[in-house]
């Protein structure tokens, strides 16, 4: 696991506990990952940044999870043509709902992939199957992973 190939990104530290579990399903997967948090709106030049050199670093897809106004998922669609899967965090007085729809109504050509609120394990797992086209061996966690959740039941 050396070649990062998905960025995890926040909008605060506090959306750490939520997107952590991103970063630990993707280490069991195998998939080498990095986390960052940036403000889309504090710190919009630097998220412009990340965004328009993942592509050249080698990331494969991007993860972005933010609450309320949640344009953190938006802000990094703008900036690559890489695949950004939006997590909405539940926060602030509409439980979620502000970050949800914030982050699943993007204009048409700029997409986000958008998971449930707090889903930042499932938002892991599409990016993994993402890695998986062009890496067989991520393919093959991916298998292994679906028999063992199928044997839990």
């Amino acid at each position: 696991m050396s070649e990062t190939l998905v960025g995890i990104v926040m909008g605060s530290k506090s959306d750490m506990p939520v997107m952590e579990t991103a970063k630990e399903v993707l280490d069991e997967l195998g998939v080498a990952s990095e986390v960052k948090v940036m403000s889309a709106h504090r710190q919009p030049e630097m998220v412009r940044e990340y965004a328009s050199a993942a592509e050249k670093r080698g990331l494969l897809a991007i993860i972005c999870g933010a609450g309320m106004a949640a344009h953190l998922a938006g802000a990094v669609a703008a900036g690559t043509t890489l695949p950004v899967i939006g997590v909405p965090i539940k926060t602030g007085a509409l439980d979620g709902m502000d970050a949800l729809l914030s982050t699943v109504m993007m204009p048409t050509g700029v997409p986000v992939a958008t998971v449930a609120i707090d889903g930042a394990k499932n938002a892991a797992y599409l990016a993994a199957e993402i890695v998986a086209n062009n890496r067989p061996e991520i393919r093959e966690n991916l298998k292994a992973m679906r028999e063992k959740q199928a044997g839990g039941v």
